[in-house]
């Protein structure tokens, strides 16, 4: 499941204030969240809930890594439905969040495959064993504690942490691993395990006033914006007579949103 799409669609409407204007991204997002529902399985004995992967008409009893962005997605977006829907979706993100941190779990190295595969009787099976240093499962651990304030998701966010202490530290720096069952190294750090793996780990043990999510949203990138301040009367003003300097205001914010400066 690739995350940016389905991910920006949330974030532009939280990035929009939650206001009227963006609400269409909002209602996107839930269509989406829809079809993503209908994707989740769970495995024998253990329950651990996880995302088949949709391949044309068919689903495959697979699940990456990457997808484990979703717990984090969820929870941020649980609070625009009613009480019910909310609690819903943040218990969804929960299960699934014990599943990616099963994935690291699972393994000799404490370290987490690439993909992983889930047969009756079997729970998961690590699929593609390499190890990247990918950030999304600790993103959605920051995303939980910061929404729901169990330190449960620290202390998962700190054994990862761990484990990328154990395994992964060099010299230099960190490298992933060629094979979590056998610990070999590939020589190799990922620009993405500063700018997310690490920061998300350093905001997941930072107080909720650092970077707080009532005033800033993340890209995908874990680059933080700056929620806008939108008036609806005058985006929306355009729609009456008398509203063209309005226009005017809109059209050049958003001109000079996407002007290349040389």
């Amino acid at each position: 499941m690739g995350d940016s799409f389905y991910e920006y669609l949330l974030k532009v409407w939280i990035q929009g204030n939650r206001t009227a204007a963006v609400s269409h991204y909002r209602k996107m997002w839930e269509t989406s969240m829809k079809g993503l529902v209908s994707l989740v399985r769970r495995t024998t004995p253990s329950s651990f809930a996880y995302l088949g992967e949709k391949m044309g008409s068919s689903i495959n009893d697979k699940m990456d890594e990457l997808a484990c962005f979703a717990p984090g997605m969820l929870a941020l977006g649980s609070s625009g439905y009613s009480p019910d829907e909310a609690q819903k979706f943040l218990s969804l993100a929960e299960e699934l969040a014990w599943t990616c941190y099963n994935f690291y779990q699972s393994t000799p190295t404490k370290l987490a495959g690439e993909n992983y595969f889930f047969n009756d009787g079997q729970d998961m099976s690590v699929g593609t064993s390499w190890n990247i240093l990918r950030p999304e499962t600790v993103e959605s651990l920051f995303y939980l504690w910061r929404l729901t304030g169990n330190k449960t998701y620290q202390e998962w966010g700190w054994n990862i942490f761990q484990a990328f202490e154990k395994n992964s530290r060099v010299e230099s720096g960190y490298v992933g691993l060629k094979d979590v069952n056998t610990g070999v190294k590939d020589n190799m750090m990922q620009s993405f395990f500063l700018a997310e793996t690490l920061k998300y780990l350093y905001l997941l043990f930072s107080p909720s006033s650092v970077i707080p999510l009532d005033e800033w949203v993340f890209n995908t990138e874990a680059h933080p914006i700056k929620i806008v301040t939108r008036n609806d009367r005058a985006v929306n003003s355009g729609r009456s007579g008398g509203s063209q300097e309005s226009d005017r205001q809109l059209r050049t914010r958003k001109e000079g949103r996407f002007r290349v400066h040389h």
